[in-house]
Formats: C-alpha cells, structure tokens, sequence
C-alpha cells in the first residue's frame, strides 16, 4: 500500500511540474518563427512611393503625397516634409513620380533620400 501511495505522489508531482515547465520553453530550442520574432528588425530600407506636391528650396521642406511609409508604420497622405539637404530638390517639380526615404528626427520628419521613380 505504501508503494501505490508514493506512486501516486510521485506522478501527482511530475504532473503538476509538467505544465509549468512546459509553457516556460526552458532549455526547448527556438522554432523557426519564434527566432525571427525575438531577433531586432533593422531599420527599413524600403522606399515610399510618392508625387511631389509642392517644391520649397529656401525652407528645405517638400509636400509630398506618399503611400504607406513601412519604416515609420505611416500609413499614405499628402504631407509637408523637411529634407536633409536642398541640394536633393534641384532637379524636382510638382507632378514628378519619385521615391524616398524617411526618418523620424526628434519631432520632425525628414526625407533623407530621393530619387525620380522609374
């Protein structure tokens, strides 16, 4: 009798012990889906696609209509942009199809690369 009772004991503890361990994953190896999800995502170097609204080389800022911008998870709208350098609005007009790069810097957005699209 005593012999059941420590089998019962002993099971009662392995199961009990079973659940917690499991849904711990301790010492289980990544799935492949889960190393994907815990590994750091790089910033984004997808392109936005745009059309330029309006051109403003003397306050270095571009409105743009844009679709979704992945990087900033924004989705599409026509907005005013700062741009990194002026240089980089010498050769556009409204109308033109391009597409960009942009980046949160503190409360602003900046384009920070711009190309004609093709």
């Amino acid at each position: 009798m005593k012999n059941v009772e420590s089998f019962i004991l002993i099971s009662a503890l392995f199961l009990g012990a079973s659940p917690a361990f499991a849904g711990s994953h301790a010492g289980a190896p990544m799935a492949k889906d889960d190393a994907k999800k815990a590994m750091p995502v790089a910033a984004s170097t997808d392109m936005a696609d745009g059309e330029v609204r309006k051109v403003d080389k003397e306050n270095k800022k571009i409105t743009l209509k844009h679709g979704v911008i992945k990087s900033l998870d924004m989705p599409g709208m026509t907005m005013v942009f700062g741009i990194k350098d002026a240089a980089m609005l010498d050769n556009l007009k409204a109308g033109d199809k391009v597409k960009f790069k942009a980046e949160q810097t503190g409360s602003a957005i900046v384009v920070t690369d711009i190309q004609m699209a093709k």
